[in-house]
């Protein structure tokens, strides 16, 4: 499944895939969805994410309910609090296995990049 973002041309993929009874989304970025700026705050960046990727889940017969994997991208350790603080918002009543990495992310000013793995709900 598509987006539409221009990155997904660029790179040659697609923002999900549904297999079988998974969806697995891309690795996203927290640039706004209505405006594209990356804010500089890396909380409200991991915000943006879940603004993302809700709707992929939902749209995929999936929801944020049935994430069972999570891979959390960091470009520095100063950015873990913010990003656990919306990890924990989203993730309270369910929460998946989880796998946090230090690393560089492509995007021009990202601190946050999230990849899901979710069940579809009549899986």
């Amino acid at each position: 499944m598509s987006s539409g973002s221009r990155f997904e041309t660029l790179a040659a993929y697609c923002r999900a895939v549904v297999e079988g009874d998974y969806i697995h989304v891309s690795g996203t970025v927290g640039a706004d969805p209505e405006t594209g700026e990356m804010p500089e705050d890396a909380g409200l960046q991991a915000r943006n994410i879940f603004r993302i990727v809700k709707p992929v889940l939902e749209e995929n017969g999936s929801g944020i309910d049935l994430v069972i994997r999570n891979r959390v991208f960091l470009t520095d350790i100063e950015h873990l609090q913010a990003v656990a603080e919306v990890l924990r918002e989203n993730f309270a009543d369910n929460p998946p296995a989880n796998t946090t990495l230090l690393t560089g992310i492509p995007a021009p000013g990202a601190k946050v990049e999230i990849e899901i793995t979710a069940k579809r709900r009549d899986a």
